[in-house]
């Protein structure tokens, strides 16, 4: 999640705020008609003639009376339904193909990493102990679960290290609040050292590749020692609203518009809570995952899964780490990094253009660029086997070059 979605919450909250109200302001004009306009009774003599239908006027005021209260009551009642279960019904088998559960994987090895700031760090640990490890950074505002086709793909031949960023998934927030990226990457070095002294590589998507970068910005002596390559998926090497989709636009917007909306979101949070579950419910943040993460090839497990990411965390959490993401700017290291990099873009990503990787492909002196197609900025999920071949070759040739020995046999769980 990305600065500039910010301004996709509200207009999402407010719609949903507004659906909701219509839907409550058309039932309570059909309870009015009900209650102003009741039948008449049939002991009424003088009004025979609607009952028998020889007063043609007043039968046609009867009929027009019943619509009114039949669309009020259909309308109302509709808009209610789609407003609170439009999302986990319907809108998933309008957008998505057919998908049950998600990938099935292990449950791994449980860490609690303790940090001075006073968060704590969830970390899973899957895979073979002496097997090349892969320590995995997920994208703002999700959690380790972005990882589940990888990890049913790669668990039973390398040792993947994944954690949840601060105050996501089942990590504690700092008491801080500090959600800069030299922050994050202080407890990606914290998450390194499980790895026991063996070279890693570093894998990060969206929010993750940045904090990788930074990695590599403040922890120089690590690259190469501790370090032996990086994988940046769907990222960017700069302030991400430089490199989105229509990014003149959102640049001269951000100081009049999203870095206030960030500052009330963090005021009003509970609000934009709220706001983000009615948008889950409804379906508008279902149709707004499908139009900015997938290309069209996605299940509906894995739509579900990548909406769900969004109310499930705190609006203020994730407000100010995108003022973190704001002041963001790797361009000047790029050089200096001394490892091999995989880069890896969506073709159609709208949120981190495929022009940020190229940029990234020629700032890292080793370095190469795969590109998924047809792809969003959920690329990785929904282009899942060709994304594991990818990271599974990077990683065996960088383990090799590294002296951390060749990766075990391939198992069932290998993608073809």
């Amino acid at each position: 999640m990305m600065p500039v979605q910010i301004l996709g919450i509200w207009f999402r909250g407010l719609f949903s705020f507004a659906a909701l109200g219509l839907a409550a302001y058309l039932l309570y004009r059909g309870f009015e008609e009900v209650r102003d306009h009741p039948d008449p009774p049939p002991d009424r003599p003088e009004l025979a003639g609607v009952a028998d239908g020889t007063d043609t006027d007043a039968r046609g005021e009867e009929g027009e009376h019943r619509a009114r209260v039949m669309a009020y009551f259909i309308g109302g009642g509709t808009l209610l339904a789609l407003s609170l279960l439009g999302g986990p019904g319907l809108v998933p088998l309008l957008l998505a193909r057919g998908g049950g559960a998600g990938p099935e994987v292990s449950d791994g090895e449980t860490h609690r990493l303790a940090r001075p700031d006073g968060s704590e760090l969830h970390v899973v640990i899957d895979g073979p102990p002496d097997a090349p490890t892969i320590v995995l950074t997920h994208g703002w505002g999700a959690n380790r679960d972005e990882w589940l086709e990888l990890r049913h793909h790669l668990a039973g031949r390398f040792r993947l290290i994944m954690w949840d960023l601060p105050g996501l998934g089942r990590s504690k927030r700092p008491d801080n609040r500090d959600y800069r990226l030299e922050t994050l990457a202080g407890h990606l070095d914290a998450v390194v050292e499980l790895a026991g002294g063996r070279p890693v590589v570093l894998l990060g998507h969206s929010i993750g590749g940045m904090i990788t970068l930074t990695y590599c910005q403040q922890f120089p002596g690590a690259i190469g020692p501790k370090v032996a390559g990086l994988v940046l998926v769907h990222t960017t090497y700069t302030n991400p609203v430089r490199t989105t989709k229509n990014a003149p636009l959102y640049t001269a917007l951000e100081k009049p518009l999203i870095v206030p909306l960030l500052h009330l979101t963090i005021a009003l949070s509970p609000l934009v809570w709220l706001m983000n579950w009615m948008s889950y419910l409804n379906g508008t943040l279902h149709l707004s995952t499908a139009r900015q993460s997938f290309a069209g090839r996605q299940s509906r497990e894995q739509l579900e899964r990548a909406t769900r990411f969004a109310p499930h965390g705190s609006p203020a959490v994730l407000a100010r780490g995108m003022f973190g993401m704001l002041r963001y700017d790797a361009t000047a290291s790029l050089r200096s990094i001394a490892v091999p990099a995989l880069v890896v873009a969506g073709d159609r990503d709208p949120i981190l253009l495929p022009e940020a990787s190229e940029r990234i492909r020629d700032g890292i002196p080793d370095s190469r660029l795969e590109t998924l197609a047809p792809a969003r900025h959920m690329g990785l999920m929904e282009h899942h086997e060709r994304f594991a071949r990818e990271v599974a070759a990077f990683v065996e040739a960088t383990a090799g070059a590294a002296g951390a020995g060749p990766a075990s046999r391939p198992t069932s769980r290998q993608p073809r």
